[in-house]
């Protein structure tokens, strides 16, 4: 059997881990994807497990309509090879007797030579008529739809509609080893024509995703992955010329490394609360060459006191942990494994780390709080919260930029000018 049955069985793995064991997707991915050499394979693999999980609700449907009893407990591994190879079908759009024929040889590698028939038929079925339509708002869990629905009610469908499609691939330039428009010219080069968004002046965005060996000197620094809604952390933040800087959440380093990226002199200091998170970041200023001008620690930011020197922050970033329901687009995932309690927990956690954080900030200086989430009570709720219990601090203007102003800070939602959601605060201490 050929690399392409390898393909789909190590993607029918991951989505098996993801469904039916409460894994991480990008975990999940990351393990197998290491064990892949051919970059090709590489991207199949991850591009079948996304629209996968993306759409499992419309595959599960299928199954339903068509089977008399589809695959329970026992066969998971069987219903999670038969998404991979809906997958390729729709919405990959894979040509028919490539995806059936690889998938199927695929089903022996699984230990399932018994099933090939019925993975055949089934596909061909898919092929044949279809697969079912299934309603935007079909993954996500009823509590959290019903949240989005009451803080949203006049955008749910477009929320839902921009979370249930492939996200384009925002690019940041390092303009440290060159410009924009150079970097521009040598992905045209390379056969990856892009758009430029002009009011970003180091962002650039590809409409397909590619794997990072394929963007040039991606190795070398020249070229970072990232949403155009998290560049504009470094334009709400705009730290003074050689300001002292937090980033407090800053796994895994992207923030911190446009900031120096645009101001090696800035005196940053980028914490994270595990030794692995914070490798991470390492790596990322490595790639970036980026070491030499700043510090990394392993640190809880909530314990101010075991990493403060006591010697105030002109700017600090708090890009705070939170229910990721802006960014559903990248983590499908998140619709199955977050939980009512999750959002408590992580509203309590919000409210902590800026009480905490609020001590460290400069008279005069910028706290700037962050969230890739798009609901209130995670953003404009704790911005008012916080600013009830801080008498100290005011909400600093930010403009439409930053999307849309909700009287506590500026919220992006899915989709709008083509980046994830977003939540934008900057707060100012006052002298």
């Amino acid at each position: 059997m050929d690399n392409g049955a390898q393909a789909r069985l190590a993607a029918a793995r991951v989505i098996d881990a993801v469904l039916h064991h409460g894994r991480s997707l990008k975990a999940e991915l990351s393990t197998a994807l290491a064990g892949i050499d051919d970059v090709r394979d590489r991207a199949l693999v991850e591009a079948m497990a996304f629209a996968a999980v993306r759409h499992q609700g419309r595959y599960a449907a299928a199954l339903s309509r068509w089977m008399p009893r589809p695959p329970g407990a026992r066969d998971a591994p069987l219903r999670a090879l038969l998404y991979a190879g809906f997958a390729q079908l729709d919405p990959m759009g894979l040509p028919a007797h490539a995806a059936l024929n690889a998938t199927v040889d695929a089903a022996r590698l699984l230990g399932r030579a018994h099933q090939a028939n019925l993975v055949n038929a089934l596909l061909r079925r898919a092929q044949k008529d279809g697969l079912p339509a299934a309603a935007a708002d079909a993954a996500w869990p009823a509590w959290l739809l019903a949240e989005v629905r009451a803080d949203w009610p006049q955008d749910v469908e477009a929320i839902l509609t921009a979370s249930a499609a492939a996200a384009p691939q925002w690019l940041r330039v390092n303009t440290r080893r060159g410009t924009r428009d150079a970097y521009y010219t040598r992905l045209v080069q390379s056969g990856l024509p892009a758009d430029v968004p002009d009011e970003m002046s180091d962002a650039l965005r590809l409409a397909t995703p590619v794997p990072v060996d394929a963007l040039p000197g991606f190795a070398n620094g020249d070229v970072s992955i990232q949403d155009g809604a998290a560049q504009r952390v470094a334009d709400a933040l705009r730290p003074a010329a050689g300001a002292r800087v937090l980033d407090a959440c800053a796994a895994p380093g992207g923030k911190s490394a446009h900031l120096l990226e645009r101001d090696p002199a800035l005196q940053l200091l980028a914490i994270d609360i595990a030794a692995p998170r914070v490798a991470r970041i390492e790596q990322t200023f490595q790639r970036l060459g980026l070491g030499a001008q700043t510090r990394v620690r392993t640190a809880d930011a909530l314990e101010v006191a075991r990493w403060w020197d006591g010697t105030p922050f002109d700017a600090v970033l708090l890009d705070a942990p939170c229910s990721a329901t802006g960014i559903v687009r990248r983590q499908p995932d998140v619709l199955l494994h977050r939980k009512p309690r999750d959002l408590e927990a992580l509203a309590h956690l919000q409210a902590q780390l800026l009480d905490a954080l609020a001590a460290v900030v400069a008279p005069g200086g910028t706290l700037l709080y962050a969230t890739c989430s798009i609901l209130r009570r995670e953003n404009a709720a704790q911005v008012d919260a916080f600013l009830a219990r801080h008498a100290d601090f005011s909400l600093a203007p930010l403009d439409e930029r930053f999307g849309r102003d909700t009287g506590a800070g500026h919220q992006r939602l899915p989709g709008e000018s083509g980046m994830d959601g977003f939540f934008y605060a900057r707060l100012t201490r006052l002298r």
